[in-house]
């Protein structure tokens, strides 16, 4: 069963990582119409909706009480749904057509931010075969976005502001995958509803004071309109069915091993630009291999693990009592 949860939670996890990475030339073609807090506010309430009349028909009205845990909730929603959205799409809105490309490679940091993080709370090591996994997935990711060249890294000196902002967005949706673990005895749609709910009570409150302010322009019906067929995208693929596949998929593989499918993000977007025309280059080629073998080998890693701890299991519970009596003593 746990072997079988393991390839479901991979497929699961590399559909979200593969939507996500599709997101950004489509979102990079909706942001030159509408601004990015309307842009993720208006995405993620449509979903909450449709989150919200899933979960009634499922589980009921009383899988919507917060059971005491509201403020765990609203911060984890937060990060995902606001600070995530809105800082993502801000900051490659400001790198305009670069934003795509940086936004997409940033969120391949989320491997090693996720163990810093732990690093942090937990003050637990991972172990050197995840470490090193997920190097080879961060330099495959760079080889293939990059091209092999130090271009790339000369823009991003230019443009500080706003790679900063993608990298805290980034950070919110790490701490958010991560913050899943608390809520183990919740199925997957109550906590992905509750938390893009109350994620997108805080973006509604912020894009209404940003527009009572002038700060933040209110789009109209027809600049909606216009982005339709994106924003459909943006809301079905990677909104609704990226988030549902993500948070079940970490679910059955823990935050360390899911967040290493992040590294399909650049990947895929580099994918669609190759298919516009794109030539790929040896190092774009060699970079994808690196990371399909970091996913690869860090699998069966864990397979291995897993079959290892089912033996040790199936020995202790099969071993003789006077063996058992004799070592007690």
């Amino acid at each position: 069963m746990l072997k079988k949860q393991i390839f479901i939670g991979s497929i699961l996890c590399l559909i979200a990582s593969m939507s996500w990475g599709a997101m950004f030339p489509v979102a990079h073609i909706a942001l030159q119409q509408m601004d990015p807090f309307y842009f993720s506010f208006i995405r993620y309430f449509v979903v909450a909706v449709i989150l919200s009349v899933l979960l009634w028909m499922k589980e009921g009205r009383a899988s919507f009480r917060l059971e005491g845990r509201g403020k765990t909730l609203l911060f984890l929603g937060t990060m995902a749904f606001t600070v995530y959205n809105m800082c993502i799409f801000l900051g490659q809105q400001l790198m305009g057509e670069a934003g795509a490309v940086a936004a997409s490679i940033m969120e391949s940091l989320m491997p090693m931010i996720s163990i810093m993080i732990l690093w942090i709370t937990s003050k637990k090591t991972p172990n050197k075969y995840m470490l090193r996994s997920v190097a080879i997935a961060f330099v495959g990711a760079v080889l293939v976005i990059t091209n092999g060249k130090l271009t790339f890294f000369k823009m991003a000196g230019q443009h500080l502001v706003p790679l900063f902002l993608i990298f805290v967005g980034v950070l919110g949706w790490v701490v958010y995958s991560m913050g899943g673990s608390r809520f183990k005895n919740w199925s997957i749609l109550r906590y992905s509803t509750l938390t893009c709910l109350l994620g997108s009570a805080v973006s509604f409150v912020i894009v209404t004071l940003g527009s009572v302010f002038d700060l933040i322009p209110v789009p109209t019906w027809n600049t909606i309109l216009s982005i339709k067929y994106e924003m459909s995208f943006m809301i079905l693929l990677p909104g609704l069915a990226a988030l549902l596949c993500w948070n079940q998929g970490i679910k059955w593989l823990s935050p360390l091993n899911g967040i290493l499918f992040i590294n399909f993000v650049p990947i895929t977007t580099f994918v669609i630009m190759a298919l516009q025309g794109y030539q790929i280059s040896n190092y774009e080629f060699y970079g994808t291999l690196l990371i399909i073998f970091a996913l690869v080998r860090n699998n069966a890693y864990q397979r291995k693990t897993i079959r290892v701890n089912d033996n040790r299991a199936y020995s202790v519970a099969h071993e003789p009592k006077d063996e058992i009596m004799e070592t007690a003593r």
